[in-house]
């Protein structure tokens, strides 16, 4: 069996598109003519007879040159270039990102207002308020008022029943009147004594004469003599008799007075105007005086807030300056106040002062013990300058603004903050009115960086800001 060359193209076209079809099939008739010769690699058979070894023609070479070049440009124009493309695009972008400056959203350096508000929590409480006590022992025999009756000042608002104090006031009464008698007694005795005392005077007075004369002797003289200064005395024992029963007297009213005093005291009595915020007794309870506690009774008309107000904000707070009050179960309602006095010195703990205000509460809308929100606002000559405080830069080196200069390159500026308002803060120094600082610095700030700032008002209506919160 002969081998037989195929038979060559019409055309190179036509060659270069049965390429592939055609190795495939000159490589399944060399594996099949292999196997007919039954040869080796050295071109003999297995008798040892030499055989004719094949060897593709120029046309097969020549087909598989063309088609090996063929797939190399298909893979040239279909993988390379596009990837060289892409290549090419990105080192361009990314040649232009290092080209282009970094942009940043900046503010202008403004002013404060004039006024200046902040607000601190503060605790609401009655400008009076004071327990109502017993001041008699005894049994609660009524009770006229209760946990959130309004009394007026004078209104009973308790009876309590004493037998023994009625009997201790009995006892007095009789002591006053014994005392009254005995000092009628003593009055009549003085005055039977007066009698005496002037006769035994006039019968001195004569005896004395008659023995001036010599017509009676001495001794019948002495004895009426002596019995005259015995009168004396006596009367004038009487009289200091009748001065002690009138002290016993006084002595006696006064107890009196005292016990009718504690028995007046029977009927409590509110101290003022007010409301009764507590009711610690029944009736029947026993009460002990100065021990026991009746009622708790606050003036609610006017109330007064406590507020400790930093350090920072001390000095700007006076007696007689106008706050707003605010309360979280009346929600849009504001209360006005005053400032009523301030402690005047500072708590090392806190650093803050202790301030009071009067609140009036005619309506009875607040109630002592309240959890309130205090406005206080102060006026100033100058205005301090503002700046969000997300635009502070916290350093080693201090305190910093990244300030946009006019050829927009970032230059760091330190500054000193007076006061902080949560979103915005008061510089003090640093800072110029209208410079343009970078609003979020972040990590990009460094000297001399040259930047492409954006104003911040241009994104407010993609990005809204938050309003300034207060302290």
């Amino acid at each position: 069996m002969r081998y037989t060359e195929p038979d060559p193209p019409a055309s190179q076209d036509e060659a270069a598109t049965t390429t592939e079809e055609k190795l495939r099939q000159e490589n399944h008739a060399l594996k099949r003519r292999v196997r007919e010769l039954g040869g080796s690699a050295d071109g003999f058979s297995n008798e040892g007879a030499p055989v004719k070894s094949w060897r593709p023609s120029g046309t097969t070479i020549g087909a598989i040159l063309l088609g090996a070049i063929v797939l190399m440009m298909v893979a040239f124009f279909t993988g390379y270039l596009p990837r060289q493309k892409r290549m090419a695009q990105i080192m361009t972008e990314a040649h232009d990102q290092e080209q282009a400056l970094p942009r940043v959203e900046v503010v202008r350096v403004g002013r404060a207002a004039l006024s200046s508000e902040v607000q601190l929590p503060g605790n609401l409480q009655a400008v009076t308020e004071a327990p109502v006590l017993a001041r008699a022992d005894g049994y609660l025999a009524r009770r006229f008022v209760d946990i959130g009756d309004r009394v007026k000042a004078g209104q009973p608002v308790a009876e309590i029943e004493a037998p023994e104090l009625d009997a201790q006031v009995r006892q007095a009464k009789a002591n006053v009147q014994q005392s009254q008698a005995a000092l009628e007694q003593a009055s009549a005795n003085l005055e039977q004594g007066k009698s005496e005392l002037d006769l035994a005077r006039i019968t001195a007075e004569r005896w004395a004469s008659l023995v001036a004369k010599g017509v009676i002797s001495r001794q019948d003289n002495d004895q009426y003599q002596a019995q005259y200064r015995s009168r004396l005395a006596g009367v004038q024992a009487l009289e200091k008799s009748i001065v002690l029963q009138r002290a016993g007297i006084s002595v006696a009213e006064a107890n009196l007075a005292r016990l009718e005093r504690m028995q007046s005291y029977l009927v409590v009595r509110a101290p003022f105007d007010g409301v009764i915020t507590l009711r610690n007794v029944d009736v029947g309870a026993l009460v002990t005086a100065g021990a026991t506690l009746l009622f708790r009774i606050a003036q609610t008309a006017t109330l007064r807030a406590y507020v400790n107000i930093p350090q920072t904000y001390a000095s700007s707070v006076r007696p007689g300056q106008a706050a707003q009050l605010t309360v979280s179960n009346l929600p849009g309602r504001q209360f006005a106040g005053t400032v009523a006095r301030i402690a005047g010195a500072l708590d090392p703990a806190s650093r803050t002062m202790l301030v009071e205000l009067h609140v009036p509460n005619a309506d009875n809308a607040l109630l002592p013990g309240m959890y309130a929100q205090v406005i206080l606002s102060s006026s100033r000559a100058a205005a301090p300058l503002l700046i969000p405080s997300d635009a502070l830069i916290l350093r080693a080196d201090g305190v910093q603004v990244a300030v946009v200069r006019p050829d927009r390159r970032v230059h760091l500026q330190k500054i000193e903050v007076a006061r902080d308002y949560g979103a915005r803060l008061e510089v003090s120094s640093g800072l110029q009115e209208g410079e343009m600082i970078i609003a979020n610095p972040g990590e990009i700030a460094r000297e001399g960086l040259t930047v492409d700032p954006v104003p911040l008002a241009d994104k407010a209506s993609e990005h809204p800001t938050p309003a300034d919160s207060r302290r």
